[in-house]
């Protein structure tokens, strides 16, 4: 009757720590889950900045795509691609993703601005 008793301690001891397991792992997917959110949405205001000041540039006949890029490594970003389309720019930055459980992938973000 003793060993039975002491099974089911040890059971519960078990049961402890691999609740524990799960919620480590959990607590790790929602951190990569949240870089990555974050990363995103630096890379959306980049994108909107840049395609901003590209249009006000081009507006004034400045080189609209290098301050495009300016403006995207003032906010943290690369710019990738750029493109003029008569008073209209488009512009592409990319972001660094985060680098945790394996991600490796960089974040992109796309905007247009020009005269309404």
């Amino acid at each position: 009757m003793s060993r039975r008793r002491a099974c089911v301690r040890g059971a519960a001891s078990l049961f402890a720590v691999a609740c524990l397991s799960v919620l480590l792992m959990v607590g790790a997917a929602l951190g990569v889950v949240a870089a990555l959110v974050h990363a995103h949405r630096v890379a959306q205001s980049a994108a909107d900045l840049a395609a901003l000041a590209a249009a006000s540039e081009l507006a004034e006949g400045g080189d609209a795509c290098a301050a495009a890029g300016r403006i995207a490594e003032a906010n943290g970003a690369g710019l990738a691609a750029c493109g003029v389309d008569g008073l209209d720019v488009a512009v592409t930055v990319t972001v660094e993703g985060p680098r945790w459980l394996g991600q490796s992938g960089d974040l992109a973000a796309e905007a247009r601005a020009g005269p309404s």
